[in-house]
């Protein structure tokens, strides 16, 4: 049998147990960074079917959600739930350097990534100097 010996586990579980509500939220982690022209976004969802993963972006605003059923069947008689069940949400705000409308996500081990490229317009770009000769005067 499966012991816990964690009294401030014990005292979260009853509190959910008895107030029916979690007793700690529910948290998506997750790393950003930018490499080259993109930037990318790992949330850890370990455990979640990619099929209730659901993904948007509106008005430069990324949300992520997902959702991790209970591995118990119905009626199971519960000796330890830690790992968080139910639905989780983030909302990233991106920036006007960010181009939307190319986002790419993949799910691969529990992970799901996103990668934003830079937009165009906002890549550093080399400006030619024109030469310092004075303009020429045309006379008629």
């Amino acid at each position: 049998m499966l012991m816990r010996t964690d009294p401030f586990r014990e005292f979260d579980r009853l509190t959910q147990q008895l107030l029916g509500t979690a007793a700690r939220p529910a948290t998506m982690p997750m790393d950003a960074y930018r490499s080259g022209d993109e930037f990318v976004v790992q949330f850890d969802l370990p455990g979640v079917d990619p099929e209730t993963i659901d993904l948007d972006v509106e008005r430069n605003v990324l949300s992520v959600r997902a959702e991790r059923r209970s591995p118990a069947p119905e009626g199971a008689e519960l000796i330890a739930a830690e790992r968080p069940a139910g639905s989780f949400s983030r909302q990233l705000f991106l920036g006007e350097s960010l181009d939307t409308e190319r986002i790419d996500a993949s799910y691969d081990a529990g992970v799901l990534t996103v990668r934003i490229p830079v937009a165009e317009q906002a890549k550093p770009r080399k400006i030619q100097i024109a030469g310092g000769s004075a303009p020429k005067q045309i006379s008629s």
